[in-house]
């Protein structure tokens, strides 16, 4: 079977088990769970290798989200990948693209995704842990229609502002009521080019702004955590740190979050 680029290309029957890579369009998403397709993200921790494994493919200096991108695709039995190389994920993504063509046996579809039908975001606005939000949004992106949601929203007394981080463990500071905003509300709202939703925040809540370390998105985190008036700037490698962590734990507790 031929390697495919093609932005306009759709699921073929044949692939049963697919990776994906950002958040693809709707109509793909749909495709593949009408064909019943196995889904794995590739953005997420799938495979436990050594990440030092992706410097064959890519720098070292490079977000560790895409690393573990490569890691992945190499190392899961996959039928294609599916990847976002649209501005609702990044250029680099576009780069490893062109990577994984070259070094897969399968296919590797580009796709563009401008959806701008939200599908709102109820889980980033209730009152669940943060940790297990995060899941919730990381899990829905192979759902291009989830269920209704029961979760009534909450009144946040914190703020979460970014992207998914790699470790997770980073998230277990934060109080319930925290909502989430940035680019991982604009995944749940299935809109990953919305750059309004996704520079939006509020400012009478204080807000830890968020994104991996040498991701472009790291420009904007900064740029909107120094035009609000309660904020943390945070970036992180590979894991979340202890220094990390009590960033967090002592902003927030400054902020008086847990009196």
């Amino acid at each position: 079977m031929e390697k495919s680029n093609s932005r306009q290309a759709g699921i073929e029957a044949a692939w049963r088990t697919i990776g994906i890579v950002g958040v693809p369009p709707r109509r793909l998403i749909r495709q593949m769970n009408r064909q019943k397709a196995v889904i794995h993200d590739l953005d997420a921790l799938l495979v436990r290798t050594d990440l030092e494994a992706a410097t064959g493919y890519l720098p070292k200096a490079y977000c560790a989200i895409l690393r573990t991108v490569v890691l992945n695709a190499l190392n899961l039995q996959l039928d294609a990948v599916v990847i976002d190389t649209g501005p609702g994920k990044c250029d680099n993504a576009r780069h490893v693209a062109t990577i994984l063509q070259d070094c897969l046996a399968v296919p590797v579809l580009e796709t563009c995704n401008l959806d701008a039908d939200g599908a709102g975001y109820p889980i980033c606005r209730s009152r669940l842990p943060l940790r297990e939000k995060m899941q919730r949004l990381t899990d829905g992106v192979k759902l291009a229609d989830p269920p209704l949601s029961d979760l009534p929203p909450s009144q946040p007394i914190a703020g979460f502002w970014g992207v998914p981080p790699r470790d997770f463990s980073l998230l277990e500071f934060f109080p319930e009521a925290t909502h989430i905003y940035g680019w991982s509300r604009c995944m749940e709202n299935k809109t990953p080019a919305d750059r309004w939703l996704e520079a939006y925040y509020r400012p009478d809540i204080p807000t830890v702004f968020f994104a991996q370390s040498f991701c472009a998105k790291t420009a904007l985190s900064q740029h909107l955590a120094r035009r609000h008036p309660n904020a943390l700037y945070l970036d992180t490698d590979v894991t979340a740190g202890s220094s990390a962590k009590a960033k967090i734990q002592a902003f927030l507790e400054l902020s008086g979050v847990f009196a």
